[in-house]
């Protein structure tokens, strides 16, 4: 039994070492909120709002989230008995949409329903890996210096590698990259940043064997992706397209996708994403984990759920050094050779650093009955 005693918002601001910049956005200053939640019994799970300062990326933002916890989210659950973390979608069944705060929540839950079973949140979720492979994300600069950089990834051992593309640059870009890397594990996200105005420009990147374009049409659809798909054989990948697991099942019927980029934050946390996990199984549809630019909370969350059978892509999930200077966990996150070992001690399998917690925090919000 899970009775929630207190919930804390930890918000924190952090710098990324280097400006991240796609289609559709461009991040220097990462904002977050980490939901911090002590059950009765003095257990405290983690989890993460990943929703960013502005609505680029989906509706919610960091301020949404807030006041959805404070204010609707913390009030239903705390004041319920919570026998398992699955029960939380129907606490919440009344609130619409929202994914991002009610992921949040639901990831600490997880991690101490995890915590009092003593076992693993890779364990808890049906996890069967020891570790996962990973991969990284390039974001939009000069093609040079993207090329530097997937140089320096390719190095250090990453296992695939994905780029930021848009109709201004695209071809070109995929050309060079190709002419120094001709066999690179290679994928393109889009954000959304074409129309199938554009059908005969994306057809032309088949011509670079990439593993897969990301999201290249609207964020809210399933048939033009079914429309696109047909006409090229690079296969699609949606991403903002599926918020909830009737999502998924529709584009699978539809056929607008061959696979699935599964955020735990997009579509409300970890029990949505493992029913995701397992229509996709059952249906023949590969999945990967896909970040957010978050703090190691929301990566440890990540690299249990990528533990699951069917995510056979590697995700993007880093060491915490790409993005920042210090990390948030204890131990702190790193690839080896392009591989992160899943935690076995129980929950999420890392401790809070509370004096690197405390320099990036800026405000904390107590909330108890």
């Amino acid at each position: 039994m899970i009775k929630i005693e207190k919930v804390t918002l930890h918000h924190i601001t952090q710098t990324l070492k280097t400006p991240f910049t796609s289609s559709i956005g461009h991040v220097t200053d990462r904002e977050s909120i980490l939901v911090e939640v002590m059950d009765s019994e003095g257990i405290s799970g983690w989890g993460e709002v990943v929703a960013f300062s502005t609505p680029w990326y989906t509706e919610e933002t960091t301020s949404t989230c807030f006041h959805l916890l404070k204010d609707i989210l913390v009030p239903l659950a705390i004041s319920q008995t919570i026998e398992h973390p699955e029960e939380l979608q129907f606490i919440f069944h009344k609130v619409k949409r929202n994914q991002m705060a009610k992921a949040s929540l639901e990831g600490a839950i997880w991690d101490i329903y995890a915590k009092k079973k003593n076992i693993s949140l890779s364990s808890a979720l049906g996890g069967t890996r020891n570790e996962i492979e990973c991969g990284v994300v390039v974001g939009i600069t000069s093609i040079s210096s993207m090329i530097d950089q997937i140089s320096r990834y390719h190095e250090e051992g990453y296992k695939r590698f994905k780029i930021k593309i848009s109709p201004a640059q695209d071809i070109q870009l995929l050309q060079e990259i190709r002419k120094t890397f001709p066999d690179l594990p290679l994928m393109a996200d889009a954000n959304s940043a074409y129309t199938l105005d554009d059908i005969e420009q994306l057809k032309e990147l088949d011509q670079f064997n990439l593993m897969m374009i990301e999201q290249p049409l609207a964020a809210d659809d399933i048939i033009d992706h079914a429309k696109l798909q047909e006409e090229i054989t690079t296969p699609i990948c949606l991403d903002e397209s599926i918020v909830t697991s009737e999502d998924a099942r529709k584009a699978i019927e539809l056929g607008s996708c061959k696979i699935m980029n599964i955020k735990p934050g997009r579509v409300g946390g970890l029990t949505e994403s493992k029913k995701i996990h397992d229509l996709c199984q059952e249906n023949g549809i590969s999945v990967w984990c896909g970040g957010m630019l978050e703090t190691s909370i929301s990566r440890a969350h990540n690299i249990a759920l990528a533990s699951l059978p069917n995510f056979s892509i590697p995700g993007d999930i880093s060491s915490f050094s790409r993005y920042w200077e210090q990390d948030i966990v204890l131990p702190e996150i790193k690839t080896v050779k392009g591989k992160i070992p899943v935690p076995a001690s129980p929950g999420i399998g890392f401790d809070i650093n509370r004096e690197v917690l405390k320099k990036y925090t800026s405000s904390v919000t107590t909330l108890t009955k």
